[in-house]
């Protein structure tokens, strides 16, 4: 199994992450939670410890853990320590430019998937 832990549905991957994705299973999506940013690291480190043992029980093969730093930086040392594959998804960032006639630019970003790389 694959569990995407990040803020971006599998639903909408392209194809080629998709392919890449399934080398390592099945793809379940697990939304990434909504981290405020006053939240104290204590409460940040709960929850990571509550959704890695979620994602323990369900006996990943790798885990896609992406968003709020701290939090992820919590979940990723946990799942390691269990022996869980985490990895990050690299892209390439295509950006256009549209001048307005009012001389403002309008920048249209596309993010163009690359590769997983494990964090080690």
């Amino acid at each position: 199994m694959f569990i995407n832990h990040t803020n971006h549905p599998s639903a909408k991957w392209s194809a080629a992450q998709k392919e890449e994705a399934r080398v390592w299973g099945e793809i379940e999506d697990m939304p990434f939670p909504d981290i405020g940013p006053d939240w104290k690291i204590g409460r940040v480190a709960q929850l990571a410890e509550d959704n890695a043992a979620i994602i323990l029980t369900k006996e990943p093969h790798v885990v896609l853990c992406q968003g709020e730093f701290t939090y992820v930086y919590h979940l990723v040392n946990l799942l390691r320590a269990a022996g869980v594959t985490v990895l990050a998804a690299t892209s390439r960032r295509e950006v256009v430019e549209e001048p307005a006639e009012d001389g403002s630019v309008k920048k249209i970003s596309r993010f163009v998937f690359c590769q997983f790389r494990e964090y080690r």
